[in-house]
């Protein structure tokens, strides 16, 4: 089973790799994690993107695609894969088909944890976490026992600056004009599974698997 997860910022698309991946025995594989194995493992794609990394700069298509290739093609992928963080961009996406084709694969499904955007806005603003240990809560779905204290070591909780309300509207503004092409792309080819995410984690994941058991 060869898989895409996409969502937006907060949809809770993280949780839903979790169990997709402890459920169907693929791996998990986010676009950073691709680049961070690449560079660990030292292969010349990996040190292409390093120098890249280094200066600041985005990675270009065709390194970010190569190593792409280099990971489907490891023995862990031979069952299927999810993707995260890849593609980002039709172009990406076209090159997606073609070198799964080269692998004679193709993707079964682009699952698409929907979330309305006010309510991300809800749950990325109400974020906190501890400076201290990096332990996240929520003001809402997961509070601390004791208002802005963390359980744990007992910090003043912080929120962060890309939390703020201005800032994470921006972030989703942007995350929607880049995410839509590729959903329009993926509904087109028929391969697009769009999952009510506002709702409990468990109920969205069944919906999920009541799609992919079948």
């Amino acid at each position: 089973m060869n898989l895409i997860l996409m969502g937006l910022p907060g949809a809770g698309k993280g949780t839903q790799a979790e169990k997709i991946e402890e459920k169907y025995n693929i791996p998990h594989i986010s676009t950073g994690d691709m680049f961070r194995l690449a560079i660990k493992e030292g292969t010349d794609l990996g040190k292409k993107a390093k120098e890249y990394m280094d200066q600041g700069n985005l990675v270009p298509d065709e390194v970010t695609i190569g190593i792409v290739k280099e990971r489907l093609a490891k023995d862990d992928c031979k069952e299927g894969f999810l993707l995260d963080g890849f593609p980002r961009t039709i172009a990406q996406a076209e090159a997606l088909e073609e070198l799964t084709a080269d692998l004679n694969r193709t993707i079964d499904y682009c699952i698409h944890v929907d979330v309305p955007e006010e309510k991300l806005v809800e749950r990325l603003t109400g974020r906190r976490i501890c400076p201290t240990c990096g332990t996240t809560y929520h003001v809402v779905y997961n509070p601390p026992k004791t208002e802005g204290i963390c359980d744990k070591d007992g910090s003043q909780l912080i929120q962060r600056d890309d939390d703020q309300p201005e800032t994470v509207k921006k972030r989703l503004a942007v995350n929607v004009e880049q995410t839509q092409p590729l959903l329009d792309f993926y509904q087109e080819k028929g391969y697009l599974l769009k999952v009510d995410g506002d709702r409990d984690i468990n109920d969205v994941f069944s919906d999920i698997e009541s799609i992919l058991d079948k």
